[in-house]
């Protein structure tokens, strides 16, 4: 089928996807969150593959498909005075809080702000359903291993009645983030064993348990695992739902997280985060939000004549029958 002179297809072939993931490529809250309530409006959404441009993807925004929406911001505040446009879609929020000033994050609101929008988040969606991330991690003169010990111990006192989870992550050093930020050195692992160690003693303290995020199974600790940020596990504690997942192919060797049907596009977070892997450069991050239009379907720009729009397979996985993990996450 064509519609001004774009192909539709329906691809039997596309995996199925029950997650609509907003977070891996940039923060749609922070800077999108109005575009993101008109496609919920709409009932779908368009998103390139960002390795074949002209392949488009169409989810459907309907509950009945999608058993959870998942963010991954660092300013959630823009999407808090419509967030009950949410309420018959299950939802996992990770909000990034680090203790990094202006030179490393120079858009990012203030902490605290951040915070009380993080307290707001729990007491819509639940304390399962929002996750702290205290990612990426990173050494220097000035944010040394104390700092880190402290700052994460002030944190998680702080959020410990708003959330039951954090994840965790030591700077991985792509070729974008190398390109940004280049005076950053990879963490030794006998630093990020003794910041692990006092992580979880924290941990151990305000009953959190803590994610590592693709990191070595040496630093597993009583408080600590290896699983994953965004695996089954989680996202069935952050939904309350049982998940009958098919086989996936992992984002990353080794990583078990659920990552796939990402609406997002790279180079366009503006909050210009020094370790960013998802810009490549701020010239680039600002032509594509010249493009971004509120009321089209794709998030940059529109479709054009050559894109080929494929119908994404979209099945729940929510395991009808009734047990007793459902009733103890019972909403």
């Amino acid at each position: 089928m064509r519609a001004g002179g774009t192909h539709f297809l329906h691809d039997a072939g596309l995996k199925k996807t029950m997650i609509i993931n907003t977070g891996s490529r940039t923060d749609i809250p922070a800077f999108f969150s109005t575009w993101f309530y008109n496609r919920i409006r709409e009932g779908y959404v368009l998103a390139r593959n960002p390795y074949n441009p002209v392949f488009v993807t169409r989810y459907r925004l309907d509950p009945s498909v999608v058993d959870a929406v998942s963010f991954c911001t660092k300013n959630p505040i823009p999407m808090l005075k419509r967030i009950h446009e949410l309420d018959h879609f299950r939802c996992f929020f990770m909000v990034t809080i680090t203790p990094y000033g202006k030179e490393i994050e120079p858009s990012v609101p203030d902490r605290q702000r951040v915070i009380e929008a993080f307290k707001e988040l729990s007491n819509y969606a639940g304390r399962n359903a929002v996750c702290w991330r205290y990612d990426p991690i990173f050494i220097s003169e000035k944010y040394t291993t104390n700092f880190h010990k402290v700052q994460f111990a002030r944190m998680a006192a702080i959020l410990k009645p708003y959330t039951d989870q954090c994840v965790v992550s030591f700077i991985d050093l792509y070729e974008k983030t190398k390109k940004n930020f280049p005076e950053v050195r990879a963490v030794p692992m006998a630093v990020q064993r003794e910041l692990i160690d006092a992580f979880n003693e924290t941990a151990e303290r305000t009953g959190m348990q803590i994610h590592l995020c693709l990191e070595n199974q040496a630093l597993v600790r009583s408080r600590v695992d290896a699983d994953g940020c965004f695996s089954q596990a989680v996202l069935e504690h952050a939904i309350g739902r049982r998940l009958l997942v098919p086989g996936h192919a992992p984002a990353r060797k080794g990583c078990r997280c659920l990552l796939g049907a990402d609406i997002g596009m790279y180079n366009t977070c503006g909050h210009g985060c020094l370790y960013c892997y998802a810009n490549y450069n701020q010239d680039l991050v600002r032509r594509n939000l010249k493009c971004h239009d509120p009321e089209s379907p794709l998030l940059i720009g529109h479709l054009t004549k050559d894109d080929v729009v494929h119908e994404a397979v979209q099945e729940t996985w929510i395991d009808s029958q009734m047990s007793i993990f459902d009733l103890m996450h019972k909403p």
